[in-house]
């Protein structure tokens, strides 16, 4: 008995932890999927609009990367799933043979127990018996025996439901197992349409070089004139909050907002739930390599249109301006931190207003035939990357 309750304990223990393990992966698959679906639909929708042959590139290749990261996701799922099912046949393996033992154990009994089952030779038995004491440990085995049985009968009958439990629970694990792998091909197929389209793109981008050369400068000077902007404005927010004491400057912000935006960096929420198709920093043009593109002081996040924006910190609205290519923009101060977020077709707050954690401060516009949201983060005069500050 002691046996089958700790085989089941294990058995139930281990299913704990492989089942939140699945949860985990599953949850992973879901995010990947639903950035994919973002992209799709913008893709999509916006086939007929959009000029930029560059931030297509872009949001394919996010999908391509999305993708394999899902092939990735299945095939760690299809070696934990044969793990799992060989390991669950090994317990089978272990439970079948101590059904087969008590089984065995059981038919022994009953066939003692028939063999001695006339009332009378029992009788006779314990008759016999050359004092009282052997006659009552007579009397007391043949009870015994009648217990023994009985309780082992319930013993094999437990055993035997359990050994079919975990014999669905393998049928189960196995079906699971072949249906990630089917998932797996469909991925691999589309992985394979995805790369052709990248591939059409490039090409097209290579034979018509001079116009999209011209996109890129259009698209430079919108950036270098964005970053002076935020930068004006960071410095402004920033002599704003100085107020003159004596001969000397002290910084009037938030100490408290200020270290606690600090104390959350890399756990902050994201300002809209989608994939980053642009990353921070400075990079080369896939297809012209010896171009550098312009630096992206912050990060863009494709979104599905109107998508809602929110901040990611409580802070002062300092400013909310308009760009040539980013439409509204709106800054928040947090303490010497500032979040910035452009793109917008229309925004909720105004400059001086006190926002709150999760608060919506616009939705998201699209522009040039792109939903996507461009979010920056900046310690006093300098752009962080925005990756490093999200959760």
């Amino acid at each position: 008995m002691r046996f089958l309750v700790t085989l089941v304990l294990f058995l139930s223990l281990f299913g704990s932890a492989q089942a939140q393990n699945i949860k985990a992966q599953k949850e992973k698959r879901a995010k990947l999927e639903r950035e994919i679906a973002i992209i799709d639909k913008q893709l999509a929708e916006n086939a007929s609009k959009s000029t930029d042959m560059l931030s297509n590139l872009s949001l394919i290749k996010k999908k391509i990367s999305n993708r394999k990261d899902l092939i990735s996701e299945s095939d760690k799922e299809i070696k934990q799933y044969s793990d799992s099912i060989s390991r669950k046949q090994r317990d089978i393996n272990t439970l079948k043979t101590r059904v087969d033992t008590l089984a065995a154990h059981y038919s022994r009994l009953v066939m003692g127990a028939y063999k001695t089952r006339d009332p009378r030779r029992w009788y006779m038995y314990v008759l016999a018996s050359d004092n009282l004491g052997q006659a009552f440990r007579r009397m007391a085995y043949f009870k015994n025996l009648s217990n023994q049985l009985n309780h082992d009968a319930i013993l094999l009958k437990d055993a035997q439901a359990e050994l079919e439990k975990q014999r669905q629970v393998l049928s189960g694990l196995k079906k699971e197992a072949q249906d990630i792998k089917k998932q797996r091909q469909t991925e691999l197929e589309k992985l394979n349409k995805e790369e052709q389209q990248a591939e059409v793109i490039i090409a097209n981008l290579e034979k018509d070089q001079k116009k999209y050369q011209k996109q890129l400068e259009s698209k430079r000077k919108q950036v270098e004139a964005l970053n002076r902007e935020i930068e004006r404005l960071v410095a402004e927010a920033m002599r704003k909050s100085k107020a003159s004491s004596g001969s000397k400057n002290k910084m009037v912000v938030d100490s408290k907002l200020d270290a606690a935006f600090a104390k959350n960096k890399g756990k902050l929420p994201w300002p809209a739930d989608g994939p980053i198709v642009d990353k921070f920093g400075e990079k080369y043009h896939p297809v012209y390599k010896s171009v550098k593109l312009p630096s992206n002081n912050g990060v863009d996040i494709a979104l599905t249109k109107d998508t809602k924006v929110c901040a990611v910190f409580e802070g002062v609205v300092r400013q909310i301006v308009v760009m040539p290519g980013y439409n509204k923009c709106v800054l928040i101060q947090h303490g010497n931190y500032f979040t910035f977020y452009c793109k917008l077709a229309s925004t909720n707050v105004k400059a001086g207003d006190n926002v709150v954690l999760g608060q919506q401060i616009g939705t998201v516009d699209t522009i040039n035939g792109q939903t996507q949201l461009h979010f920056q983060v900046w310690v006093n005069n300098k752009p962080q990357n925005p990756e490093t500050w999200l959760k």
